[in-house]
């Protein structure tokens, strides 16, 4: 194997096993072999066989998605920004997002684009939560992410006729079908040899998938020993819909399947039973997720641009509840999905100390990689995967420099990265993705969401176009 030594990094965000933390080392080296972290800290004595400088850089651990749509939303920019149902509660997952899909030429460019951005943020592993597409994990393997493919299916298809209803079109023998098929694709996964692979099992949405599909799928998850993940508590219109049918909330009724446990993520799980837009007596769905040991995806800025935010993030981390982060949607820049956290946090729970940037950082990696059953990405420690990110603190948006990983999420972002190195391989370097052509993809995309445009007013209820249901900011003038 060959050692590449980064010497003489001006600040480390190293682990402290006795601590169970990060902390932060100041000009110390960080060696790895291969695939595997060597040494951290202080000064390494042995062979080298490459060397980075490490002056003017933090080097910290890769960042961990748990929850990310890279086939379809990348093509949603300047659509969906500022859409949702005035009469399903905000959201506009029944309304619109069936609206405006790429069609098969445009999921691979949709897929790149998303690949790369979240490179560049700092991103080396990613749950990648698709239907399944041609060219799909070929096209995942070229990206150099370090991946778990987690591939949806479900018994229903939702939508809505008139704008304020949500409706549900059953076929549970091609939900079964689906299940088959993204098992025979994980066992694909399993069988791959790059290292960097792995799998998740996801009915897609609680309410789109019958209790006979959701356990299954839960006993395949066992079965294989891959983690388990299904959107639940994400909207107002879903809890109700949960509620109405069962007199549970989604945690409750989850609970009661008996699918909840240290390896089941919930996507969202924004929507319990305290929070204010609910109205439901109190059954103590935090205090469920804490002692099940259940994981939460948090992704907020998808939900923010709505009005929609949980309530809040730092009362689940006070409560001990296990948070990764997600992107869900674009933008797919991690770091400003971190500030998203903190701030929508502080404004949820009317208090700057209700969160800490510590607790953001930590979801993000040691809580994304338990998230996944995991703890050997996700920090930098001796044996660890050598999943690395280099941040410029000599950039000028880093600087005045006082506190690193503060001046990256509150103000630099991914524009100081510089260095991604995923499995011990350098995939983004002077901030330029390597295993993709990153333009190239996006204007690929561009032209598929041309495309999907025309097709936007024979799908929708009301028939209308897609300049009528989101209006360009500014009218055009000729």
């Amino acid at each position: 194997m060959t050692i590449t030594l980064i010497r003489n990094a001006s600040w480390i965000v190293a682990y402290d096993a006795k601590a169970k933390g990060h902390v932060y080392l100041r000009d110390g080296d960080v060696a790895y072999d291969g695939d595997r972290i060597l040494h951290v800290g202080g000064t390494y004595k042995g062979k080298a066989d490459a060397t980075i400088d490490g002056r003017g850089r933090m080097v910290m651990p890769g960042l961990v998605n748990i929850h990310s749509h890279p086939s379809s939303e990348a093509m949603t920019k300047g659509w969906n920004d500022e859409l949702g149902s005035p009469k399903m509660y905000g959201t506009a997952l029944y309304e619109f997002m069936p609206l405006f899909r790429c069609d098969p030429q445009g999921i691979k460019s949709c897929a790149q684009v998303t690949y790369s951005e979240l490179l560049m943020s700092g991103v080396t592993t990613l749950v990648d939560m698709s239907v399944a597409w041609d060219g799909w994990l070929e096209t995942f393997k070229a990206s150099g992410l370090r991946g778990v493919f987690s591939p949806m299916y479900r018994s229903a298809r939702w939508y809505t006729d008139n704008g304020h209803l949500a409706k549900y079109e059953w076929d549970e023998k091609a939900g079964e079908a689906a299940m088959a098929a993204a098992m025979k694709l994980l066992d694909q996964v399993a069988a791959d040899d790059s290292g960097r692979l792995s799998g998740m099992v996801s009915p897609s949405q609680i309410d789109t998938c019958t209790p006979e599909l959701i356990q299954a799928s839960y006993a395949e998850a066992e079965a294989r020993k891959v983690p388990f993940q299904i959107h639940a508590a994400q909207s107002v219109v879903e809890f109700h819909e949960i509620t109405r049918r069962h007199g549970m909330t989604p945690v409750e009724w989850l609970e009661s399947l008996d699918v909840l446990g240290p390896f089941s993520i919930i996507g969202h799980g924004i929507f319990l039973d305290h929070h204010s837009s609910v109205k439901w007596p109190a059954t103590d769905d935090l205090g469920c997720l804490v002692e099940t040991g259940t994981n939460v995806a948090h992704c907020p800025i998808v939900f923010q641009r709505r009005g929609i935010a949980m309530q809040s993030f730092g009362q689940y981390v006070a409560a001990g509840v296990n948070v990764g982060i997600g992107t869900d949607t674009y933008p797919h820049h991690m770091l400003e999905e971190l500030r998203a956290v903190c701030i929508g946090s502080r404004m949820m729970g009317e208090d700057v100390y209700d969160v800490r940037t510590s607790d953001a950082f930590n979801a993000a990696t040691l809580g994304s990689a338990k998230a996944l059953g995991r703890d050997d990405i996700g920090r930098l420690a001796k044996g660890a995967k050598a999943d690395i990110v280099l941040v410029d603190v000599t950039h000028p948006m880093m600087r005045p420099l006082r506190d690193p990983v503060r001046s990256l999420i509150y103000a630099a972002g991914e524009r100081a990265v510089t260095t991604v190195i995923v499995d011990g391989v350098t995939v983004v370097d002077n901030g330029k993705v390597l295993t993709m052509d990153y333009p190239a993809a996006a204007a690929e995309l561009e032209e598929a969401q041309r495309r999907a445009e025309p097709n936007v007013k024979g799908l929708d209820w009301a028939k209308r176009d897609h300049l009528e249901i989101s209006p360009l900011t500014f009218p055009t003038k000729a």
